[in-house]
């Protein structure tokens, strides 16, 4: 017995590095770190991250723009003549529209471009992202850029 030393009896030896099980860490299925099955993070499936979508690269191509949407100025913002983007990000579903969109960098100050950033961006459309020859959910990032003519 040392000083300071911690006696605890052995538990039995688990290939899980957490309480899920199959050698992943935290309390999913599978060789995954996080609550979901297979090798994802989070919530994914597979190599899924978060909440079942994936990330570009690898054996997943990511989706392909066909219309983008417009961003609208609002009258605070013409007023202020303000220019600048916001970066948005979403995840382009298999139907090619944009899902759980959020700001990633919002414009300072707002004067509502934020929100009408997201508003562009729910315009959207692509051809989704693929994983072995199926579309998947993809994540996106977006710029939407206010410029005056």
């Amino acid at each position: 017995m040392l000083p300071g030393a911690i006696e605890a009896l052995p538990a039995p030896p688990t290939a899980s590095q957490g309480p899920g099980s199959d050698g992943g860490a935290g309390t999913g299925i599978g060789t995954g770190d996080g609550q979901g099955r297979g090798r994802g993070l989070g919530d994914g499936r597979e190599r899924g991250t978060g909440g079942g979508f994936y990330v570009s690269g690898g054996d997943v191509t990511g989706p392909v723009e066909i219309r983008k949407g417009t961003p609208r100025y609002t009258a605070e913002a013409m007023r202020a003549r303000a220019q600048g983007s916001v970066i948005v990000e979403c995840v382009v579903q298999t139907t090619g529209a944009c899902a759980n969109i959020r700001v990633r960098r919002s414009f300072d100050p707002p004067f509502g471009l934020d929100q009408e950033a997201i508003r562009a961006a729910a315009q959207w459309r692509f051809r989704p992202g693929m994983r072995r020859g199926e579309p998947v959910p993809v994540l996106v990032t977006m710029e939407i850029a206010f410029t005056l003519r």
